[in-house]
């Protein structure tokens, strides 16, 4: 069942083997041009649906972050909290990005880089290019 609003997208899998549910939600998913009464739209609309992040890979994440902008052990992090809500300026984050990198043995495209503003999108980020590496 799936239900869509303007915002979300949310799924509830009923009697679905595990790994049969993870092979469908790495798939894109891709609708129709659909209307809605007087509005309509004239494109296809694209959704990624993606698994987020394992709580290790976020923790390490905060630790980078607040290693990198010299936040006390008082700073509350969250997987959502915002690098700017943090008080990082553009450089702070290429160097977030670059002891993300070395951390974690990656290297982060400058496009994919640039769409980081979060714990969150940081540690979903490591985690799909860990598992697009080649093993060694």
């Amino acid at each position: 069942m799936a239900s869509l609003s303007t915002s979300s997208l949310s799924f509830k899998a009923h009697s679905i083997q595990s790994t049969r549910t993870s092979q469908v939600l790495r798939k894109p998913l891709s609708f129709q041009p659909i209307s809605f009464g007087r509005f309509q739209s004239s494109k296809n609309l694209r959704l990624q649906i993606s698994c987020a992040a394992k709580p290790e890979t976020v923790q390490k994440v905060s630790d980078i972050v607040r290693e990198q902008l010299a936040l006390s052990a008082d700073t509350a992090l969250t997987a959502e909290s915002k690098f700017s809500a943090l008080g990082a300026d553009s450089l702070d984050t290429v160097e977030i990005v670059m002891a993300l990198e070395e951390k974690f043995n990656i290297s982060v495209e400058e496009a994919d880089a640039q769409n980081i503003t979060t714990i969150q999108e940081a540690a979903d980020l490591i985690e799909d290019l860990a598992q697009k590496k080649p093993a060694a």
